[in-house]
């Protein structure tokens, strides 16, 4: 038997009495538990009568081991009976415990409700996007620097847009400074890599030419002692690059290899269709961000700390992960940006929030709209993402829990009767 009460911040208290003849059966097995290690003089381990037992076993042990042995089992029970759903580990506190009675209570951080306000009919638009002649044109451009070569500039100076190939040695009030140093070193000049104030004082260099130039660093610089300082470079220019571009012609389109495209006119074509594709995309994320906004702010929801933690902990392992595929870790992250896990888990919470928040409610108008996702959806999902990834239905079936892909339908099927 148990009693339910609600407590702040999306917590349940759920009083427990054990029924009387499942204690006293846990205080038999408890007791023979204990007695197996109890070694009395003249009788092998845990074979000595039971009164002997009974002077060498404390009752309060046997208690608590009963109490460990019930524990699981009344809270299963209780989740089922209240239909709880927890989203952290309860805390167990003993009420009352003796030979004849065992009192539990258990504090269980719940899923916290959510008061829906309105979520339909909030001006979902999307904005037919329009591409320009002269967007078309900046991709072409685009490609061209993509398959530009770099010749070395036999005459003049350095200008923006070169690659200067540099010495450079940095000095803080005269001393050189750790990392502060490079060799032959291809700087792309107006590609903002290096401190603002550096590429900008090497235009006009010729190449064997040195130069000391001075430069600030920015309040925000990653390394503590170079924050706000002033410093100076000692650079020498070795060679000078510059980028030429490839002309418009039948070779570079042919270079470019994409299906069905051999003219200019084709090239543009296919340019302004995947402009549009992607435009169309930003605009409904766009959209869907704003109506998502007015529902979030007319709901109202608790989200406990524990929660936000989780989904921090989440995000924390999906940029990993995405580090991991451009070949860096979190680690490597840390150390090249200053920051830490605790700057970075900052960062991330109030994004973390907002996630929370949307699928919260997103769940809520699922349950309050009576959304249903069928075998046949999930089948023809799995045979789409099939199709998309070009695997067999029955492979992607074991990649993706049919569980999490109806989970994912649902969700989609609510925002739907968002955009309504």
């Amino acid at each position: 038997m148990s009693v339910l009460n609600k407590l702040e911040n999306a917590k349940v208290e759920v009083k427990v009495t054990v029924d009387d003849n499942i204690w006293k059966e846990a205080q038999k097995k408890a007791f023979n538990k204990i007695a197996k290690n109890v070694e009395i003089k003249g009788f092998r381990k845990g074979q000595a009568p039971k009164h002997l037992l009974n002077k060498h076993i404390n009752e309060q042990s046997v208690y608590l081991e009963a109490v460990e042995a019930v524990a699981q089992n009344e809270l299963v029970k209780a989740i089922d009976e209240h239909h709880l759903e927890l989203i952290d580990r309860p805390e167990l506190k003993i009420d009352t415990v003796n030979a004849d009675a065992c009192e539990l209570t258990f504090v269980c951080p719940v899923k916290p409700d959510v008061t829906l306000g309105e979520y339909k009919g909030l001006g979902y638009k999307v904005t037919k996007p329009r591409i320009t002649a002269k967007e078309v044109d900046a991709e072409i451009e685009a490609m061209r620097e993509r398959k530009a070569d770099l010749e070395l500039k036999e005459d003049g100076t350095v200008e923006n847009g070169d690659t200067a190939v540099i010495d450079f040695e940095g000095f803080k009030d005269g001393v050189a400074f750790e990392g502060g140093k490079g060799e032959n070193h291809n700087l792309v000049i107006g590609s903002g890599s290096f401190i603002p104030g550096f590429e900008e004082q090497l235009i006009g260099m010729k190449p064997e030419e040195e130069r000391e130039i001075e430069v600030t660093f920015p309040n925000d610089y990653h390394v503590d002692d170079l924050k706000g300082a002033k410093a100076t470079f000692k650079v020498k220019v070795h060679e000078i690059k510059t980028k030429v571009l490839p002309e418009v012609d039948e070779d570079f389109i042919s270079e470019l290899k994409i299906d069905g495209v051999k003219t200019l006119e084709e090239l543009k074509a296919h340019i302004k269709e995947n402009l549009t594709k992607t435009r169309q995309e930003e605009n409904e994320n766009k959209a869907l961000d704003e109506v998502l906004d007015k529902v979030t702010k007319g709901a109202t929801v608790e989200i406990p700390e524990v929660m936000i933690k989780n989904e921090t902990d989440d995000m924390i392992k999906e940029y990993g992960q995405n580090l991991a595929r451009q070949g860096f870790t979190l680690e490597q992250f840390y150390k090249l940006t200053g920051q830490s896990e605790d700057n970075l888990r900052e960062n991330m919470k109030i994004d973390a929030e907002n996630r929370i928040k949307i699928r919260l409610i997103l769940e809520k108008i699922a349950e309050v709209e009576g959304l249903e996702v069928t075998d046949e959806d999930i089948n023809a999902e799995y045979e789409t993402m099939a199709n998309q990834y070009g695997m067999k239905t029955e492979d992607m079936k074991k990649y993706i829990a049919k569980d999490s892909l109806a989970y994912d339908l649902k969700m989609r099927k609510a925002l739907e009767v968002v955009k309504s």
